[in-house]
């Protein structure tokens, strides 16, 4: 395994998700912001931060598929959503849910920053998710 995930006793405060990774290989892979979109680009669960949350960690896994990678091989996940509030946490963490067996999503999380910010591209954009693994 090129991963190991930790969470020094320092650090230890209730989060879903890994304070550290330690990456040892060779091969870098970063997987640009992927959304709520399908291989058509038609939008996925619009109004819905959910649905659009499950889409795009699909939308993730396929482009770490497409080099080699699984979210077993992820150091970082950065992920932006729009009009951020803390009520929103449930639905965030929901769509995690609804996809973490399909996807092989380790639980916690790699690190991750969950950033808000007021838009995306689109309008209709709730959610990007970016990716960066390490392979041997």
């Amino acid at each position: 395994m090129s991963v190991t995930l930790s969470s020094p006793n320092a650090l230890m405060q209730p989060v879903p998700y890994h304070h550290v990774a330690v990456g040892t290989g060779t091969r870098h892979v970063h997987v640009s912001g992927q959304i709520a979109r399908d291989a058509s680009a038609q939008p996925i669960a619009p109004g819905d931060l959910r649905g659009q949350v499950a889409q795009a960690l699909r939308n993730t896994a396929a482009g770490l598929a497409g080099a080699g990678a699984t979210f077993s091989d992820v150091l970082r996940l950065t992920i932006y959503v729009t009009a951020w509030s803390p009520e929103k946490i449930g639905d965030f963490l929901a769509g995690v849910e609804d996809v973490s067996e399909e996807l092989g999503i380790p639980s916690p999380l790699p690190p991750s920053s969950l950033i808000g910010v007021d838009y995306l591209f689109e309008p209709d954009v709730l959610v990007e998710v970016e990716a960066t693994a390490i392979l041997p």
